[in-house]
């Protein structure tokens, strides 16, 4: 278990800050080092060749790190749509074949399933909300031989109602589907491992259970897709670009691994430093030790929410850092407007009030809650 690390962000103690999964604030130290990284841009010379490779390739071992594989496999990305189009860039669907998604899937990785879905002449195979929360027998019993490619995420993004991707990976490799997913809701605060997993592709974004900036992300590439086709053409991801002299010498060859997938500015001397702060932290931590930690104060959320008469998944069907409540006659159209104006922060996300605490979260964080929800 980790102690309240409330310290550790800018958060003041009138502000109940239970939405995280919205986005989470920067720690201090991370604020430190991002105001030290855009006034650098202020002594230009300073700035050598090395340096548009350094912090790049030290963020992408530690998101590595956090998720069991190499650096090797990992590329540097702006958003999670992002990553989303280069899988389905590169993995095939023939006609007929289907592409398995969950009913309100967030919209990244949906839109660019249904472009393929169109081009290829293959279909959308949605998943209901499965009325016991089962979201893995349910997206198991949809794969078939004729599935082309699962795309899920580790919970769902409105309410935290869990996926076992370790038996939906098995599920794909028997069928040979693809299984892509969107680990933006989980990857930070779950564990995960890719040698479990065995995924085709695995993308994130750093703003949110990463404690990191905007406009940065990751996407695993497994290596038999490595030798796939980027969705642009830049500089810094050809071979030998480190040799700034030689630029003008155009190579066919690619940096190896993942890289070649790299988003175009993928240095970033604004946003690598602070996700190097906040990857750091979060492997300090450990990602298990975070989970637990968060679990304490999820359980109680469904506690006091069940005896208020609310309703909630069970514990064996929900993530442990986020859940979704749901009132009996619905969520009030006012509510969360009023919530707010009390100076406490949560979500509204589909049928659910969706409360994503961190480590930050004290108790009376929780009571306060629900003493407003009354």
């Amino acid at each position: 278990m980790i102690p309240n690390q409330r310290a550790l962000f800018s958060i003041p103690d009138n502000i109940t800050y239970l939405n995280c999964a919205y986005t989470s604030p920067l720690m201090k130290t991370a604020e430190i080092i991002g105001k030290k990284a855009i006034s650098a841009k202020g002594l230009p010379w300073n700035i050598t060749p090395p340096d548009f490779f350094k912090t790049i390739e030290t963020v992408r071992g530690m998101f590595a790190q956090l998720i069991h594989t190499s650096g090797e496999n990992i590329a540097i990305i702006p958003a999670v749509s992002y990553g989303i189009a280069l899988a389905a860039k590169n993995l095939p669907v023939s006609p007929g074949q289907e592409i398995v998604v969950l009913e309100d899937q967030f919209p990244s990785n949906i839109y660019s399933w249904k472009r393929v879905a169109n081009e290829k002449k293959g279909q959308i195979q949605t998943v209901k909300r499965p009325l016991d929360y089962d979201w893995t027998s349910a997206v198991i019993k949809t794969i078939d031989t004729k599935t082309a490619i699962v795309a899920v995420p580790n919970c769902h993004w409105t309410d935290g109602t869990l996926l076992d991707l370790i038996q939906i990976g098995t599920a794909c490799r028997d069928c040979g589907a693809a299984l892509v997913i969107d680990g933006t809701q989980s990857l930070g605060a779950m564990p995960f491992s890719i040698e479990e997993v065995r995924p085709d592709f695995v993308v994130t974004t750093a703003h949110k259970w990463l404690l990191g900036p905007y406009s940065l992300g990751f996407c695993y590439i497994a290596p038999e897709w490595q030798n796939g086709i980027p969705l642009e053409e830049n500089w810094l991801n050809r071979a030998g670009s480190e040799d700034f002299s030689r630029l003008v010498d155009y190579r066919d060859e690619y940096q190896p691994g993942a890289r070649r997938f790299d988003v175009g500015g993928a240095s970033n001397f604004f946003l690598s430093p602070i996700a190097e702060v906040a990857l750091k932290q979060l492997l300090y931590w450990n990602i298990h030790n975070i989970a637990e930690t968060i679990r304490v104060k999820t359980d109680r959320i469904a506690q006091e929410a069940e005896s208020r008469g609310f309703k909630v998944p069970p514990k064996s069907m929900r993530a442990p850092h986020l859940i979704g409540i749901t009132l009996p006659k619905g969520i009030p159209d006012n509510l969360i407007k009023k919530l707010s104006s009390e100076q406490i922060f949560v979500s509204s996300r589909g049928q659910s009030i969706r409360i994503a605490p961190h480590l930050y979260n004290t108790d009376k964080d929780l009571t306060r809650l629900f003493d407003a929800l009354g």
